[in-house]
């Protein structure tokens, strides 16, 4: 059973309500909804610096991305072949007497012959401890190499000097929107919970979705907390309904990231209470080929979507909203939520507006539908919910053992740089659940074995849970290993977090071509 992961404090800790020196005040309930500070590269390089703190609020700590006083969680703006250098400085304070994690990472492991050695680079060979941190750059086609975008060993600590991230967005990396967030194993939930999470934009869009073109563009990052109601770009939704200003009737291009650790949405839009059709012309970062339209459109977690709204006329009202997501026999409850109501006004002048470029750019997942697959495999999702909070997650390749995830563990797939193979992966579990694998996108091909007429990107799926009779729900996934930066170990989990952070992960090794 999902829960969110709660930290008891002293009450005389609790009472003080601390913030962090460089995190803001957030906003209040009933508050305008402002995009977030955008920052752009320039000359080809973006450079900046976060440092992620943590507070006390209300007998919960919550964690914050500063970028400087007053402002935190910016959207990051690149171009594709772009270069961005991100030091990040953990000042994350301990206000529990946390136990050290018992695991090492630098400790042997049982299946030397399977396993991957230990990066090269030292600094990517860091201890666990209760207030380690690093950061993943979701849905980014990088390497998984030190001070790019390894997450297994990357462990950066309190008192350390700034860790540098630095790597070039791929050239032919799809122009759309991806986030960074921490990726600490048994530590990733409480910090994205807490807030640490912020939205990249990789630049473009325009150049193959043209329709975008001139649109008032606004960023909009849903996310969960340790208590209390959903946010939207941290304003909460209640008990005050978060506004967002449009022009009257006017057309715009939202892109929306599902930052919440643990919950699943299906989202509409209302204009005097009709349901109104998205254009959905982007999901997870990747341009559709041809857009969608409908009323309504669930996000997993983890999950994007992009698409252009039409606002209310003039004296007219509108809401976002979400429908609620059953999530299962044993899931926790996703239920409809009012997200913010739209409102007509004069000039929403906080917001950027998608500029008119010519040409198109190449497609990094070219010719991927027509590849014919060199391996088929499965993998399923199960779990054993036990009580007191014994419960255990497991995503396993068929004919393996179910395994509870270890940072040491020797990788539970391999395979070689230029495979594309045949995922399909089933949902034995009775609650939903989401599959997330990092540095590649995959080619969704079917669902409970039912051929799409028209395969889509993604790199986050939802599988429902299974009913306790008949088939078990599943996707089928095109995996493509062709580019040469899929090289190296890297995982795929659950992005629920709290049953990624209890053992619902596990590794693959991409070996170079011959």
């Amino acid at each position: 059973m999902r829960t969110a992961l709660i930290y008891l404090i002293l009450v005389f800790q609790a009472s003080l309500g601390l913030y962090a020196q460089n995190c803001p005040t957030r906003p209040a309930p009933g508050s305008t909804v402002i995009d977030p500070l955008s920052v752009y590269s320039q000359g080809g390089a973006l450079s900046t610096n976060l440092a992620i703190e943590d507070y006390l609020s209300s007998g919960f700590i919550l964690y914050c991305y500063a970028y400087q006083t007053g402002v935190e969680a910016p959207t990051l703006n690149l171009n594709p072949g772009d270069t961005l250098t991100l030091n990040l400085t953990n000042q994350i304070q301990q206000y529990l007497a946390a136990k050290p994690a018992e695991h090492e990472h630098k400790s042997a492991v049982s299946s030397p012959s399977l396993a991957t050695p230990l990066p090269a680079d030292p600094d990517c060979n860091g201890t666990m401890t209760s207030a380690s941190t690093n950061l993943h750059f979701h849905g980014m086609n990088i390497p998984p190499k030190c001070h790019e975008d390894e997450t297994v060993y990357t462990l950066i600590n309190p008192g350390e000097p700034a860790f540098p991230y630095q790597f070039q967005i791929p050239a032919d990396e799809p122009p759309g929107l991806y986030w960074y967030h921490p990726h600490p194993h048994g530590l990733t939930e409480s910090q994205v919970l807490g807030g640490a999470s912020g939205a990249l934009i990789v630049e473009g869009i325009e150049k193959v979705k043209p329709e975008v073109a001139g649109l008032t563009q606004r960023v909009l990052v849903l996310r969960d907390q340790p208590s209390g109601p959903m946010t939207i770009n941290f304003v909460p939704t209640s008990p005050g309904t978060p506004v967002i200003s449009t022009g009257p009737s006017e057309k715009q291009f939202w892109r929306v990231l599902n930052a919440e650790a643990d919950v699943f949405v299906n989202l509409q839009i209302k204009i005097n209470g009709t349901a109104q059709t998205m254009q959905i012309v982007a999901i997870d970062g990747v341009p559709l080929q041809t857009d969608y339209l409908t009323t309504s459109f669930e996000v997993p977690p983890a999950g994007r979507v992009e698409f252009i709204m039409q606002g209310p006329p003039t004296g007219g009202t509108g809401t976002f909203s979400t429908l609620g997501v059953d999530t299962g026999i044993n899931g926790n409850p996703d239920p409809p939520v009012l997200i913010a109501n739209i409102l007509p006004s004069g000039d929403p002048a906080h917001v950027a507006r998608i500029p008119s470029l010519p040409s198109t750019q190449k497609r990094r997942f070219a010719q991927l539908i027509s590849t014919i697959p060199v391996a088929t495999r499965n993998l399923y999702f199960s779990e054993y919910l036990g009580s007191n909070g014994n419960s255990q997650f497991y995503i396993t390749v068929q004919g393996q053992k179910p395994k509870f995830f270890e940072p040491n563990d020797p990788p539970a797939i391999i395979t070689t740089q230029g495979s594309v193979e045949d995922w399909t992966i089933q949902n034995q579990a009775e609650e939903i659940h989401a599959f997330h694998i990092h540095q590649i996108h995959f080619m969704v091909m079917a669902i409970n074995g039912v051929a799409l007429k028209t395969p889509y990107m993604a790199d986050t799926i939802s599988i429902p849970g299974w009913t306790g009779k008949g088939v078990y729900p599943s996707v089928t996934l095109r995996m493509d290993f062709r580019d040469p930066e899929t090289v190296g170990t890297f995982v795929y989990h659950c992005h629920i977090l709290l049953h990624e952070d209890n053992g619902m992960m596990a590794k693959i090794q991409v070996n170079p071509a011959n």
